[in-house]
């Protein structure tokens, strides 16, 4: 095995839970080549990976919103790129058109995709002239790994390995030093995975009386006006200024405890290997949740976000709260409901 090609497009999250494929590879493989295809927005967070040797790149999301002649042009000069290499195996861990389009278009002998029934979109069988076995029953991050390992012929260690560098900031990021900062991540893209403002508050309030310092980051107008009506009711927390994706991943690695909603950025939480806590409301915690006893706990399930004494004792699982500590802490916040 000479040259490898994954192909996992978006998003940030899943882009996160693949880095462990690669080290999965390169331990399998270790004198081959691993390139990775993805859109461009997410490129940079696959390139933190020193484990992948070239990453194609293209700005498919950001054409489909703008329909910009440049980004098209793009498009097309990526293509050329796509095809420079032979591969021996191409993987499609994404398993929709986007994907099976790129897998298609790149020149190997082997084109792995999944079984219909498991693809994201059943119209992406026409790229693949090998399969996956069927979909195993764990959670969607080990899955991708166990598919792989099968259809290749290796064996994986069950520690996930992210293999993540972090390059220095270009800037000042203002991060205190010595502070225990608890990130709290209330933004997501869709108000159905949203915690109410005044749980956060609750939780703000019980973690800077423990000594925390809290931070609150924010991508969108909206969020930072939903950040600061948070910091309202958290006498002492902080309104991050807006960041990227890069520098907020600075904040995350100088936090002691990140808590937030099932996004990118706390899956990012987790692979920096910082205590972390995920919260569930509009989708599955068994199937994209993530678990590392003592360290991360997801909770909540879809359809029924979890309450504050929930979260309360989650953090409590992962930072070793005493536990009385957070019973008062939770029929203090009942009775003021």
């Amino acid at each position: 095995m000479k040259r490898i090609l994954i192909v996992k497009v978006t998003s940030l999250g899943d882009i996160v839970e693949t880095l462990p494929v690669v080290s999965d590879l390169r331990r399998a493989f270790p004198d081959a080549k691993v390139d990775w295809a993805a859109d461009a927005a997410f490129a940079d967070i696959i390139r933190w990976n020193p484990g992948v040797d070239r990453v194609l790149s293209a700005p498919l999301r950001k054409f489909k919103k703008a329909r910009n002649l440049n980004d098209l042009k793009e498009i097309t000069a990526s293509i050329g790129e796509l095809r420079a290499e032979k591969y021996d195996v191409i993987v499609d861990i994404h398993g929709v058109y986007k994907s099976a389009i790129i897998a298609f278009i790149a020149r190997g002998r082997r084109r792995y995709g999944y079984l219909n029934q498991d693809l994201g979109e059943r119209g992406a069988a026409f790229a693949y002239n090998a399969r996956f076995g069927p979909r195993p029953l764990t959670d969607a991050w080990r899955g991708m790994r166990v598919s792989v390992a099968d259809a290749l012929g290796y064996r994986f260690d069950e520690t996930p390995d992210y293999n993540i560098r972090l390059p220095a900031p270009t800037r000042d990021l203002g991060i205190p030093s010595g502070a225990r900062i608890a990130m709290l991540f209330h933004a997501t893209s869709a108000d159905v995975k949203k915690w109410p403002k005044a749980h956060w508050g609750e939780v703000g309030r019980w973690l800077a009386a423990r000594g925390y310092s809290i931070a609150l980051p924010w991508g969108t107008e909206r969020e930072r006006e939903e950040a600061q009506a948070i910091a309202a009711l958290v006498p002492g927390a902080t309104v991050l200024p807006k960041l990227s994706v890069e520098e907020c991943a600075h904040w995350i690695q100088a936090s002691e405890l990140v808590v937030g909603t099932d996004t990118g950025l706390v899956h990012l939480a987790h692979a920096l290997q910082r205590r972390t806590v995920m919260l569930f409301a509009a989708t599955s915690r068994e199937h994209f949740g993530v678990n590392d006893p003592g360290r991360t706990v997801s909770v909540g399930e879809e359809g029924a976000a979890p309450d504050v004494p929930q979260v309360l004792a989650a953090i409590e699982s992962v930072t070793g709260a005493p536990s009385q500590t957070i019973a008062r802490s939770a029929e203090t916040s009942a009775a003021s409901r």
